[in-house]
């Protein structure tokens, strides 16, 4: 995702974080929800917002913690019919600031059986645009194939039997000779 694709930004100075943390709403306008939409390739953004809260646990170690709610109209894939959805989701990142730790030659400890998934996000600045993970995991929620509530995807029936294959013809003449 490069800077001219992400629909908004809503970025936070880490250095005015203390150690009480911060708790914040972001909620888009409708000028911002059209861009979502358009970003994610979907008809609608009815709502996105999201509840906030930020803890600094060092000074290169932060956390956020956010509660995502959206509603969003896409088209079902069968019909094309609006289809309205809910997305609710709750988001939970570690990052820790690259600068720092180059610095201090700090090791960053994972907990045992810790995946890839759970390594922490590294930040060069502590200029953090907070959308961008409410964006992401956004775009990761959204259902690919949505379909409007009763209806069922039935493939069309074969008209007629397949023809059959020359190789089975000459199979068939080489078992007569």
């Amino acid at each position: 995702m490069t800077d001219e694709d992400v629909p908004f930004e809503r970025l936070f100075d880490l250095r005015d974080l203390g150690r009480a943390g911060a708790e914040l709403r972001i909620e888009a306008d409708e000028a911002q929800r059209a861009r979502i939409a358009a970003w994610a390739d979907i008809a609608a953004v009815k709502s996105f917002a999201a509840d906030v809260t930020l803890r600094r646990h060092s000074a290169s170690n932060f956390s956020l913690d956010a509660d995502l709610v959206a509603e969003i109209v896409q088209q079902c894939v069968v019909t094309l019919a609006p289809v309205e959805s809910r997305i609710a989701l709750p988001i939970h990142r570690q990052m820790h600031l690259t600068q720092n730790l180059r610095h201090r030659g700090e090791v960053i400890e994972l907990a045992d059986g810790a995946g890839d998934d759970d390594a922490p996000e590294e930040i060069d600045s502590l200029d953090y645009d907070l959308a961008a993970p409410l964006l992401e995991e956004f775009a990761l929620a959204i259902d690919p194939y949505p379909r409007a509530s009763g209806v069922e995807f039935a493939a069309p029936e074969e008209a007629q039997p397949k023809p059959e294959s020359p190789f089975a013809v000459l199979k068939a003449l080489k078992d007569r000779g």
